[in-house]
């Protein structure tokens, strides 16, 4: 099932003309199909609701569509990502239709409780923003009963901080890789692989 989504995945569009202050990076289709089935064996995903925090063109989201949720939310501030994620959608084709929400995702404008969230947060390395995804992991303490994150390589005290302060609980961490292509003046390389890291957190507010 893994291996068959990533390469459905395959054919979601990154953004047209993506905005480095909100480091708009397509996150990889493996990595995507990968969160999804340890959230599926995790029974995260089965019959709940799921948001994309920060959902961009789609990739999170569309990937959670296919692990049997009662419904998936994607909550981008980018009007223009959000048009390239409904185009996504036709593409892909999920078995279920996503809600797709044009809005701060560090102030949900919508209300939830007990969700799966799914989320891969700014990460703020470029414009000494550090631990901008901070925000990012306020919502999912908020709304989420578990959520899955990918954050920068490094980020584990910090994270492990975080959630202890917020009454949560880090389940599961793992080390992935997220290739960049040159799509930024400040990039140096055409493409250029980044370490990364992605936990799973139960909250229990």
């Amino acid at each position: 099932m893994k291996r068959d989504l990533a390469r459905r995945l395959e054919s979601v569009s990154p953004f047209d003309d993506p905005a480095p202050a909100l480091e708009q990076y397509r996150t990889p289709a493996d990595i995507a199909a990968h969160v999804v089935h340890v959230a599926a064996m995790q029974s995260d995903l089965d019959g709940r609701t799921v948001v994309d925090l920060g959902s961009g063109t789609g990739m999170l989201a569309l990937a959670a569509a296919f692990g049997g949720p009662r419904a998936v939310v994607g909550v981008e501030l980018d009007g223009e990502a959000l048009e390239r994620a409904r185009e996504n959608e036709r593409q892909v084709d999920p078995p279920i239709s996503i809600d797709w929400i044009e809005g701060d995702a560090t102030t949900l404008p919508v209300c939830l409780d007990d969700a799966t969230v799914v989320m891969n947060p700014p990460f703020g390395a470029q414009y000494g923003n550090r631990h901008a995804d901070r925000a990012f992991l306020e919502t999912a303490a908020t709304i989420g009963a578990v959520s899955y994150s990918i954050h920068n390589e490094g980020s584990r005290s910090f994270v492990d901080r975080f959630v202890a302060d917020h009454d949560g609980t880090v389940t599961h961490a793992y080390q992935a890789e997220l290739e960049i292509p040159h799509q930024f003046e400040f990039h140096r390389e055409e493409r250029r692989t980044v370490d990364a890291e992605v936990f799973r957190v139960t909250w229990s507010g």
